[in-house]
C-alpha cells in the first residue's frame, strides 16, 4: 500500500499509510491528516484510492496544493511524488506489495467462477476473464481466441483486472497519458505483440495484441 510522509524544514513530523478509499486532510480535527497551521485549509485536499493508484484532489483551497512544484487540480500521484501544502511537504512512497484489487484475495477455483468473481455483469466464460465494470468507454478489450473468442469488454474503471487468479493476472490502468499493462501474478508474464512485459508498465497503442494464461486479446482504443 502507498504512504505520506509528511515533513516541515526537512524535519518528518508524521507517517501515514493510506488504507482507505477517501482520505482527507486539511487543518479541522476531523480529517484524516490534521495539518495545524494557517497556511493550510480546513479542507484543504482528499487523496482517493483507485485500484492501485491514488489520486490527490485540492478542495477549492486559499493557498492551493502543489506537486514537484507546479499547482495541480486533481492529479495522479506517482511513487516519490511530493505534495507541497504552504511550508509542509508530503511525500507519496509506493510499498512494495501493493494489492491492485481487493477482487486479487481470493483462492483460485473453476475458471467460470473466477469470472464471476470478478465481475457478476461481465464475464468471459471458459476462459476465466473478466471485467471490473460494465458500460461504454474509449478503450476495450477483445478476446480473439478460445471458448470466449469475439467477446469485447469496456475498459470503464481506472484499473482493470484480467486473467487466471493463481495462473497469471495482468492490470490494464488508465493513465492521463493513456493506458498501461503492468504484470501481477503468474510465473510467466503476458506479451505484448509477442514481447515480454519486463519493466513495471508497458504502454498500449490501439491494435496491440496481448496474450495472458493463452488467450490473445486486442487492445481496441477509437
Amino acid at each position: 500500500m502507498g504512504k505520506l510522509v509528511v515533513s516541515l524544514d526537512g524535519v518528518v513530523i508524521k507517517e501515514v499509510q493510506i488504507t482507505k478509499d477517501k482520505t482527507t486532510l486539511g487543518r479541522r480535527p476531523y480529517n484524516d491528516i490534521v495539518i495545524d497551521n494557517l497556511a493550510v485549509s480546513g479542507e484543504h485536499a482528499v487523496l482517493q484510492m483507485v485500484g492501485a493508484d491514488v489520486f490527490i484532489e485540492d478542495l477549492n483551497s486559499t493557498n492551493g496544493t502543489y506537486i514537484n512544484g507546479k499547482a495541480i487540480k486533481k492529479q495522479l500521484l506517482s511513487h516519490n511524488d511530493t505534495v507541497e501544502i504552504g511550508k509542509y511537504k508530503i511525500k507519496y512512497l509506493v510499498e512494495d506489495g501493493t494489492d491492485y484489487e481487493k477482487t486479487m484475495i481470493m483462492k483460485p477455483g473453476a475458471a467460470a467462477s473466477a469470472a464471476a468473481a470478478y465481475s457478476p455483469t461481465v464475464g468471459f466464460g471458459a476462459s476465466g476473464f473478466g471485467s471490473l465494470g460494465p458500460g461504454s468507454g474509449p478503450a476495450s478489450i477483445k478476446v480473439l481466441n478460445g471458448a470466449a473468442a469475439g467477446r469485447e469488454v469496456q475498459l470503464t474503471k481506472v484499473v482493470t483486472t484480467v486473467g487466471k487468479p493463481g495462473v497469471q493476472v495482468a492490470s490494464i490502468t488508465k493513465r492521463p497519458g493513456g493506458y498501461v499493462l503492468a504484470h501481477v501474478e503468474g510465473a510467466l508474464r503476458p506479451t505484448v505483440n509477442g514481447n515480454p512485459v519486463m519493466g513495471e508498465t508497458v504502454h498500449l497503442k490501439n491494435g496491440d495484441v496481448v496474450e495472458l494464461a493463452g488467450t490473445q486479446m486486442q487492445f481496441v482504443q477509437s
